[in-house]
């Protein structure tokens, strides 16, 4: 029974023990929608037994408002993160670590070990073994070949040496590359130097990457990456604003293109038409370039001895493509023109070829370049980059079909 001295929280933990036992290894949305159904106080004393990083997976899924119910009933001290993965980026190995659930030393005994596996997983779900020395990790041990070893061996002899593990500081992309080829459900976090650090589930970074990738479309066109639906508007222009001004700063690049060619446009108005179709042709064809790119990025598959061969695709198919397309354009050209009783039917149907062959093919260019500029200076590829690329393609696009049409038509 409890005292008159016991905290709320004190009171509800008999039962939390056991709904720890059930959210622990469920997704953020089923475990919140568990914690849903109990009271506040015991709803925060189940938390307050898991590790700081799922509390705050759970955390984030439910209701601003329920959200600040449960995290005024936790004590400010709990399931704190150590000291060595404190980081500003959420979306870092370290930033998703928790405390490993059994860690021994390499003389332990099998028949020692299997005890306190019996007992750790109660509470926590048991995968590996870690066994530290000096707290540096020297191995792994897998429950099969804990339980198949001589009761009377030591770890040491059954344990897989110099394990595979991340460091804090890795991103969550750069951590699902070197994932691909290890498909593990837990794996170990250290320092370069090997110290134990702690375990990051497996499930835990594929969940973050899928949140990132969900807002890398958003990250394009200068939408911050930890923006939701349930962001307060305040919020949302702080982070939005500052690209939409240096978007309407690099449209007005495009607009003095078109101001150098005024007097062309006065002379041929019917080129006005035609404007919005080579800028968006141009513009589609470096978003397709630009796709594949941010794809073989995202997947390591872009080395410096590739980019050359990414470059003459992309110009091959920017050619193509132009052919094609500029074919069809420019048959448009010459009926709008004809039925317009403008001079020059024929020879504006050829700049417009011309304006799209060219435009195309740059554009494939500019689509590879941006995300590969942006990366060796250091940025997110991703960035706004269809600013950048609509910029350039807007400059291209506009100067080579007025400049051609000044140049052949006039």
């Amino acid at each position: 029974m409890p005292t008159d001295t016991d905290s709320p929280l004190d009171a509800a933990s008999t039962v939390a023990v056991r709904l720890v036992k059930t959210v622990r290894h469920r997704a953020p949305q089923d475990a919140a929608r568990l914690l849903q159904k109990v009271d506040a106080t015991t709803a925060a004393a189940a938390l307050a037994q898991l590790p700081q990083a799922s509390r705050s997976r759970i955390l984030a899924t439910m209701a601003p408002a329920e959200r600040a119910a449960l995290s005024a009933l936790l004590p400010a001290t709990v399931g704190d993160a150590p000291p060595a993965l404190v980081t500003s980026d959420r979306h870092t190995v370290g930033a998703l670590t928790e405390p490993a659930p059994l860690v021994v030393a390499p003389d332990a005994r099998v028949v020692d070990v299997t005890e306190r596996v019996r007992d750790a997983s109660r509470t926590a779900l048991v995968t590996y073994v870690y066994v530290v020395e000096d707290q540096r990790l020297v191995g792994v041990v897998t429950m099969r070949d804990l339980l198949l070893a001589d009761s009377q061996a030591a770890v040491s002899d059954v344990m897989l040496p110099e394990p595979f593990f991340l460091t804090p500081e890795t991103s969550v992309e750069a951590a699902m590359r070197a994932m691909v080829h290890r498909h593990y459900p837990v794996y170990p976090v250290c320092q370069e130097d090997g110290h134990f650090l702690g375990v990051v589930p497996g499930h835990a970074l594929f969940e973050d990457h899928s949140f990132e990738l969900t807002a890398q479309s958003g990250l394009m066109v200068g939408v911050d990456q930890d923006e939701q639906v349930s962001t307060p508007w305040a919020r949302s222009l702080k982070m939005r604003h500052p690209w939409l001004q240096v978007n309407l700063v690099t449209a007005f690049a495009a607009a003095a293109v078109v101001g150098l060619f005024e007097g062309t446009l006065e002379r041929i108005v019917i080129l006005a038409a035609f404007l919005p179709v080579l800028a968006g042709q141009a513009g589609n064809t470096g978003c397709q370039a630009m796709a594949v790119t941010l794809r073989g990025l995202a997947l390591d598959d872009v080395p410096r001895s590739a980019v050359a061969g990414l470059l003459r695709k992309e110009s091959i198919l920017g050619l193509v493509n132009g052919c094609l397309t500029g074919f069809s354009a420019a048959v448009g050209m010459w009926i709008y023109a004809t039925v317009t009783d403008t001079p020059g039917a024929w020879m504006l149907a050829v700049v417009v070829v011309l304006a799209m062959i060219g435009s195309c093919l740059l554009s494939g260019v500019v689509g590879v370049a941006v995300p590969l500029t942006l990366k060796k200076l250091g940025a997110d590829p991703a960035t706004a980059s269809s600013i950048f690329l609509t910029t350039a393609t807007d400059v291209v696009s506009l100067g080579l079909f007025l400049g051609l049409a000044s140049l052949l038509v006039l």
